[in-house]
Formats: C-alpha cells, sequence, structure tokens
C-alpha cells in the first residue's frame, strides 16, 4: 500500500478551519502556539473568529492554510504515533500548498515555513499593482485548447497564461486584466461552459510574478534546507524533486510557472499510489483528485472524525 498526503491551497480558507483539532488535540494548539509566537500575531484567533476579509488577505491565508494543515499532520502523528515519513510515501501541495509539503516532509522547520510563505504572500501582493492583473477559472475546455487561444496573448504588456492545469476540463489563466477578460470571452466562444473571473487582487502563477520570485529565491537562499523524508512532487515539473540542491529552484520556478495538478496526481498514479489524502482545510483537492483518477481512493480530513478512515487504512 501507498500513501500520499497532499496539501491544499490558497482559496481553502475559512474563518473556523481546525476549530475542532485546536480544541480536542494537544498536538494541534502546540503548532498554532508556534505559529502565534513566529508570526508576532495572533493568527489562531483570526483563523477561529474572523474577520473573513483579513483571513483572506494573502499575506494571512497563506500562513493560515499551512498552519492548520501542520496543525491536523500533527494531529495524526500523535494519534498514531508515528512521523508522517512512516505515515505516507509522497507529498504534494497545490502552489502555497507545496511549502506544506515540505515542511511535512522535514525540509523546512515550522518556523522557517511560516515565515516563507508570510513573506511569499506580502512578494506576491507587491509584485503587480492593484487592478492590473487577474485570474479566471475556464471549465469545459482541454488544455490544449486553451493553450490555442492563448497564442494571441503573448505580449510583454498583453499576457495570459494557464497558471492551473487543475482536472479535466478546469483550468485558471492568469496575467493582465484586459488580456484575461478577452481571452475569457473567447474561451466561451470557443465552447467553454463557464469562464469565471475570480475574486483575486493579483495574477499569480504567471510571468507577472518575476518580482515575488526574486524575493523567494532571496529568502529561501537564507533559510535551513534538509533533506526531504518523503518524496515531494513538484507543482512546477508534476516529479518528485530529485536532491535538495533543486528544492529552492523548483519553489522560485513555482511562483511563475503553472501549477502541474492534474499531471502530479496522474504521476502519482503511474507510481502505483493507492490512496491520496487531503490534510488541512476544505476539500477542494479532493474533488480534484477524483476526476483526475477515480481509480484512486482520494479522501480528506479535515475533522477529528475524519481520521477513523485513516485509522481503518494503516491498522
Amino acid at each position: 500500500m501507498s500513501i500520499a498526503f497532499v496539501f491544499p491551497g490558497q482559496g481553502s480558507q475559512a474563518v473556523g478551519m481546525g476549530k475542532d483539532f485546536i480544541e480536542q488535540f494537544s498536538a494541534a494548539r502546540l503548532v498554532m502556539e508556534e505559529a502565534d509566537e513566529v508570526l508576532k500575531q495572533k493568527l489562531t484567533k483570526l483563523i477561529l473568529e474572523g474577520p473573513q476579509d483579513e483571513l483572506t488577505l494573502t499575506e494571512n491565508t497563506q500562513p493560515a492554510l499551512l498552519a492548520i494543515s501542520m496543525a491536523i499532520l500533527g494531529t495524526l502523528e500523535q494519534e498514531t504515533g508515528k512521523p508522517a515519513y512512516q505515515l505516507a510515501k509522497y507529498v504534494a501541495g497545490h502552489s502555497l500548498g507545496e511549502y506544506s509539503a515540505h515542511c511535512a516532509a522535514g525540509t523546512f522547520s515550522l518556523a522557517d515555513a511560516l515565515r516563507l510563505v508570510r513573506l511569499r504572500g506580502q512578494a506576491m501582493q507587491k509584485a503587480v499593482p492593484v487592478g492590473n492583473g487577474s485570474m479566471a477559472a475556464i471549465l469545459g475546455l482541454e488544455i490544449d485548447q486553451i493553450e490555442s487561444l492563448l497564442k494571441d496573448f503573448t505580449s510583454a504588456n498583453h499576457l495570459c497564461v494557464i497558471a492551473n492545469d487543475n482536472s479535466p476540463g478546469q483550468l485558471v489563466i492568469s496575467g493582465h486584466t484586459v488580456a484575461v477578460e478577452e481571452a475569457s470571452a473567447k474561451a466561451t466562444e470557443a465552447g467553454a461552459k463557464r469562464a469565471l473571473l475570480l475574486p483575486v487582487s493579483a495574477p499569480f502563477h504567471s510571468p507577472l510574478m518575476e518580482p515575488a520570485a526574486n524575493a523567494m529565491k532571496d529568502a529561501l537562499d537564507e533559510v535551513s534546507i534538509q533533506e526531504p523524508k518523503l518524496e515531494v512532487i513538484a507543482n512546477i515539473t508534476a516529479m518528485p524533486i530529485q536532491g535538495k540542491e533543486f528544492i529552492s529552484e523548483m519553489l522560485v520556478k513555482q511562483i511563475t510557472g503553472r501549477v502541474r495538478w492534474r499531471e502530479s496526481i496522474q504521476h502519482l498514479a503511474q507510481l502505483e499510489t493507492d490512496h491520496v489524502i487531503e490534510i488541512g482545510a476544505g476539500k477542494v483537492l479532493t474533488g480534484l483528485n477524483k476526476r483526475i483518477d477515480n481509480t484512486i481512493n482520494a479522501f480528506s480530513i479535515n475533522n477529528p472524525s475524519d481520521m477513523d478512515e485513516f485509522f481503518k487504512l494503516i491498522a
């Protein structure tokens, strides 16, 4: 039996996420206490009480989601008496979730991971003036169709690219606001079921994020990177990272590059992964994973009762 843990990214946040874990398990509380101390912020209070608009600020969302994922993982480790590397073979995360995956694998300490994602959120927000960049979800077209219609959006001042390849028929585009709007209209004309502008304030995972990529390179150069104890699937390649010397490069490229989630799950299936378990807030990835490959047993752990299925699995 082969297990992969996967970790959600921005968009999965909600006020009250992780509440039952924090209230019931000391391991979860220890993670949240460390997060509050490291970030010098009442992050736990914000997560449990809101307000939602403050939690949704990128610089808060990213450490909040990482902290909740690590609180739930810490609880699993406490309840099973085993570290993550004895519970799973692979880890992966969607965008921000790749940092959670690395934290789970021991690449970064929790403190360093929290500081990195706080900086990442700030840098991504600052990279492009508000209003200059947008993202849109395109539903009902395949990746080759979208790549074809984006050939007209490659100029430096009129750029639009595929940011997320989430699952068959669900992709996200990103770039200059006008280009994204025009590409969305073209997608609708080409037969897309829906083209939805997303409520984000920056064009994530596009070349416009280059200033943020540079900021993360500098930050990662200052952090102690350990050899991962689990195999980490990189967003940018959809393949396991071969050696810790490539970790920083993968995370820097991820800022401006495509999140290849569909390919990542397909590769886990090729590696004969039987179970892909989402650790953290929400069930977004679990839904995607089932659409990508229905032969994989995909489920999520975001409240304590969800752990029962996992305990049965490893018994």
